[in-house]
């Protein structure tokens, strides 16, 4: 059990990979259906899902598989997840400088679904939206839509 949890807790390494962004591409990047696991900080049950992440560039683009290794570095860790949800969104914010960052995640909770209510089947919706995403309806319609509806 020690060495589960252990492995459970213990991301893997990275390397934020930025590039200039010559080309002055100013769209949408978003990485849909990025698996997700994490641990309950209340009860230390499980939670899985999928995140739904994406940025609008400034003057750095992000090497594609940081989103996935962004949200497993907070995932991997007892955690809630509108905690994780922010995480993630403020950690992008902070390295990047982006126009805006939104983080969709959507997970099963077993300490929801397997004791106390079991409630089986229930999904939990979080979402973080910060720059224009937020602020300008537009293009946080188009992030929304984009990141799908919840599976």
């Amino acid at each position: 059990m020690a060495r589960a949890y252990a492995e459970l807790f213990s991301p893997r390494p990275f390397a934020l990979t930025t590039f200039p962004n010559d080309e002055g591409y100013d769209e949408l990047v978003l990485a849909r259906n990025i698996p997700l696991r994490s641990v309950c900080e209340h009860h230390l049950l499980p939670f899985v899902g999928t995140a739904h992440i994406g940025y609008l560039p400034g003057r750095r683009i992000l090497g594609l598989s940081k989103l996935a290794r962004v949200l497993e570095h907070f995932a991997c860790r007892p955690q809630v997840q509108e905690r994780l949800t922010k995480q993630v969104a403020d950690w992008l914010h902070a390295q990047l400088d982006p126009q805006g960052v939104g983080v969709v995640i959507q997970a099963e909770h077993t300490c929801m679904t397997l004791r106390g209510v079991q409630a089986i089947g229930t999904t939990t919706t979080t979402s973080t939206l910060l720059g224009v995403l937020r602020t300008d309806a537009r293009s946080r319609s188009e992030f929304l839509a984009l990141a799908g509806p919840p599976r």
